[in-house]
């Protein structure tokens, strides 16, 4: 970079933080809009890495379900002979039944909790979580469930091993702590026993496999096992299809995605109005100082840049000041509201970043074509 141009940007910083008020309500106004963008945006993540956290939480890499199924709370019973049928079909290494369904659970008090049961495969307990307390060992014990202690567990009294409680007039015992990379989305607490148990606890229609979990023998396979299963009638998705299918849902056939995209185009709005109008006004003041430098000898495109480098020094601080400002929020939040539902992303960063870029470059279209409107004498001639 050129002395002269580094003189030019030099000039341009000085005219635009020189008066402090004009440039505090420029950052004010992209702040505020990027921390609004950021903040619902991270809450949609949020809320779908929770509806999500089933199948992060198991990590199995294809799930075979009916073909209506949209989310993994809504899962529809499968028949005996699918499981059969997928662990014949070839390229599936093995393949294993596994349960999802809600319950109330009577805690020793007498009041009731909704629960979230899982029942892993009595032979090999795939997908099961970390244990923190206990022993993976004991949940083959007589009525013995593991429960997640996760920010959810304060709604079953904070219960210990050994701790018991009913579903369904059957008795419970917790014989295990787990922990999990995610918590559910609606708050409720989620228990871990064996497939048989839950199938017993917990009323069901004919059919009792919610899914059927399977490792295929490699990844050049899965296409061999998705056709094969198609055949059969059912769908077989890997863990990311599946994600993508419970986003979808919940983006497009819920209330939730339709109120995040007005809040964030509600967000992208008033930062470019505030913007706009305040560059617009801050650069109607320096208009006699454009165009003395016009007068002297700047070039159109100098004049340009100028403008250019005060919107883009104005973005990158109003971006990093709301970023910073919904992270502290978002960590306050969660120091005192656990289970509260929101993550930045690198998606999130995005999207903020280019609805900021639109508003820099529509306040500094405005601004442009204001300073290469004016002529010199019109300055001096005032």
């Amino acid at each position: 970079m050129g002395d002269h141009v580094r003189g030019i940007l030099k000039i341009a910083y000085k005219l635009l933080v020189n008066d402090r008020g004009k440039f505090t309500a420029l950052l004010m106004g992209i702040t505020f809009a990027v921390f609004l963008m950021i903040q619902v945006t991270s809450m949609f993540a949020g809320m779908m890495m929770k509806a999500s956290a089933t199948v992060a939480n198991t990590g199995a890499r294809v799930w075979v379900m009916d073909r209506a199924v949209n989310n993994v709370a809504g899962s529809i019973p499968l028949p005996d002979y699918v499981l059969d049928a997928v662990r014949s079909m070839p390229g599936v290494r093995y393949a294993v039944p596994f349960f999802s369904g809600g319950a109330l659970a009577r805690l020793r008090d007498g009041t009731y909790q909704a629960v979230t049961v899982i029942g892993l495969d009595d032979t090999s307990l795939y997908g099961r979580p970390l244990l923190v307390q206990g022993r993976i060992e004991d949940i083959y014990a007589e009525n013995g469930f593991i429960v997640v202690a996760d920010e959810e567990l304060p709604k079953l009294g904070n219960p210990g091993i050994g701790a018991e409680f009913e579903i369904n007039d059957h008795r419970g015992v917790i014989v295990g702590l787990a922990k999990v990379s995610a918590s559910g989305l609606f708050g409720i607490p989620t228990l871990y026993t064996t497939l048989s148990r839950a199938i017993q606890y917990i009323p069901s229609m004919r059919y009792t496999m919610s899914y059927v979990l399977v490792e295929p023998t490699s990844a050049a396979a899965m296409p061999r096992i998705k056709e094969a299963v198609g055949a059969l009638g059912y769908v077989a998705l890997t863990e990311r299809e599946f994600i993508d299918r419970i986003t979808v849902f919940y983006k497009y056939r819920t209330g939730m995605g339709m109120n995040i995209l007005i809040m964030t185009i509600i967000s992208f709005i008033v930062g470019l109005s505030i913007s706009g109008q305040t560059f617009y006004t801050f650069t109607l003041e320096n208009l006699d100082r454009f165009g003395a430098l016009k007068a002297i000898g700047a070039k159109r495109r100098e004049l340009v840049s100028m403008i250019l480098f005060q919107a883009g020094v104005t973005a990158a601080a109003g971006y990093g000041l709301g970023i910073g400002l919904c992270a502290s929020l978002i960590a306050l939040a969660k120091l005192r509201m656990p289970d509260y539902a929101s993550v930045i992303t690198f998606a999130n960063l995005g999207i903020a970043l280019g609805m900021v870029l639109v508003i820099a470059a529509v306040s500094s279209y405005i601004a442009v074509r204001k300073v290469l409107k004016i002529e010199p004498f019109e300055i001096f001639r005032s």
